[in-house]
């Protein structure tokens, strides 16, 4: 997204500012002929409050998210990488670690499918904000302590609806998935009040370059265009789920990203492929063709009424309104709230099924998916809320982690696509909350001489330094998980 008039992830940010969400550490391994690179994420669980707390969480999630897409009126060698994700708050968002400068210094971030824009906080000694933000234990990278910063002299700003942060561009050497680049950034040295919460200084835009405030060309691109930096021009996301496990802790294993291939352990099955729309935005779009809740087929447009964003940074999923009046019609018992969701009897675990495209394989939601908040033992609110994007350039629908947890999902960039897979009986058993919250480790990193910066310049060659997390809690790839909740607050950054 573009800042301020089409932000950073703000949805992620809103939640992070209203609650305080823990993180983990992503693993950069070292690269090994033939092995993949992957990194571990951690995972946030949904907020579990007092009606009047989630009456709150949930309008902050749906502004966040509206205006992370400006919508409803607000304004070296072939390799492969990963890095475990850690999930934070019971899957409202997920995040990871990457490291900057030299020495390197790691931070942790929201990787967000959603935005284009590398964003990390800044020390500044006549900022008051920022220095709060330190006493509170919120990692920020320091400039001058970096031999290979060079600062571009251009402002950068972004607005949330919790705030503003606000900055210049900055160039330097960016580790993140066992790849090295210099890349163009924005340095944020002033926000408001409270913008920011530990154990989060930044995010991560997975987009394409065309959607980016800054300008620059995103790491993964950068990466994607330079021939024989990636075994393949693609990333993936395995995340995991624990919403519904009761006895989950605010950090769990989150899952695995994977850069320049895709883990074969983590999925079965044929990974079913559909091109992005012609003339679509810099999101990862795909057409909805397909929405079924209980067997009932949902009526549905065609063509750019049907584009969907597929959305990592958001937790929950968006859609017009008419289309949403449409789904809960077929949930016994639902009612629309004020704030745009809907109440339903938790027994009533809705069915909803989607396909994408061309294809004719349809992907079912878990009904734990479905379900954002319990309000009472009897009663739930649906990870499901209104958008509306006109006047906007963003795309209609937005799905994020409510689905993305229930898939292997992969980002291509030649041809440009987008893919699902059946989850493996591995990578569903990482939400058995057996598999220990992932930590920063030392391993080497691939020097890579890519265009990564603003306006096709800021080529540069990584160090062989890890991604290290500065925090004691360790930092790993973080996704949101809730689309219009926490995890949509934060990659709406």
């Amino acid at each position: 997204m573009r800042p301020v008039s089409s932000p950073l992830p703000l949805g992620l940010l809103s939640l992070v500012l209203a609650y305080t969400l823990p993180h983990a550490d992503a693993a950069a391994t070292p690269r090994q002929p033939g092995a993949d690179r992957t990194i571990q994420m951690s995972r946030r669980n949904y907020l579990r409050n007092s009606d009047t707390d989630i009456g709150g969480w949930l309008k902050n999630n749906k502004l966040a998210t509206e205006i992370k897409y400006g919508l409803g009126g607000s304004a070296g060698k072939r390799a492969v990488g990963s890095n475990q994700l850690t999930d934070l708050m019971y899957d409202s968002s997920y995040f990871g670690s990457l490291a900057v400068g030299t020495p390197p210094v790691a931070f942790n971030v929201i990787l967000d499918t959603g935005s284009a824009d590398l964003w990390i906080a800044a020390s500044n000694e006549q900022t008051t904000t920022n220095s709060n933000s330190e006493a509170k234990g919120i990692a920020l990278f320091s400039p001058q302590s970096s031999s290979t910063f060079h600062s571009l002299n251009q402002p950068f700003a972004i607005r949330y609806g919790s705030g503003a942060a606000e900055g210049t561009l900055g160039e330097d050497e960016v580790q993140f998935a066992g790849f090295g680049l210099n890349q163009t950034f924005a340095v944020v040295n002033q926000t408001s009040a409270d913008l920011l919460t530990s154990p989060l200084s930044g995010l991560m835009g997975l987009g394409f370059s065309t959607i980016a405030a800054s300008g620059a060309t995103p790491f993964w691109q950068a990466l994607a265009t330079t021939s024989g930096a990636l075994d393949q021009p693609l990333f993936a996301f395995q995340l995991t789920r624990f919403s519904n496990d009761t006895n989950a802790e605010k950090l769990e294993a989150g899952g695995t990203f994977t850069l320049g291939n895709t883990n074969s352990s983590l999925f079965q099955g044929n990974i079913d492929f559909q091109p992005i729309p012609s003339g679509a935005p810099g999101y990862w779009i795909q057409e909805l063709t397909k929405l079924t809740v209980n067997g009932q087929s949902v009526t549905l447009p065609t063509g750019e009424d049907a584009w969907s964003a597929i959305d990592t940074g958001t937790t929950g999923v968006g859609l017009p309104q008419s289309i949403l009046s449409a789904v809960f019609s077929n949930v016994q018992g639902s009612e629309q709230r004020s704030d745009g969701y809907y109440e339903y009897p938790c027994a009533a675990n809705p069915v909803v099924e989607v396909t994408w495209g061309s294809s004719s394989v349809s992907w079912p939601i878990s009904s734990a998916d479905f379900m954002l908040q319990q309000i009472s033992e009897e009663t739930c609110v649906a990870a499901f809320f209104p958008v509306d994007n006109t006047g906007s350039s963003a795309p209609p629908m937005i799905w994020g982690d409510t689905f993305l947890k229930n898939v292997y999902s992969v980002y291509q960039y030649k041809p440009q696509q987008v893919g699902f897979a059946q989850l493996s009986n591995l990578a569903i058993s990482q939400s058995s909350g057996d598999v220990p919250v992932p930590s920063a480790t030392i391993g080497s990193v691939a020097s890579v001489s890519a265009t990564s910066g603003s306006n096709g310049g800021g080529s540069g060659t990584g160090s062989s330094n890890d991604v290290l997390s500065t925090s004691s809690i360790p930092s790993t790839l973080v996704l949101s998980s809730m689309i219009g909740g926490v995890l949509a607050v934060w990659s709406t950054l």
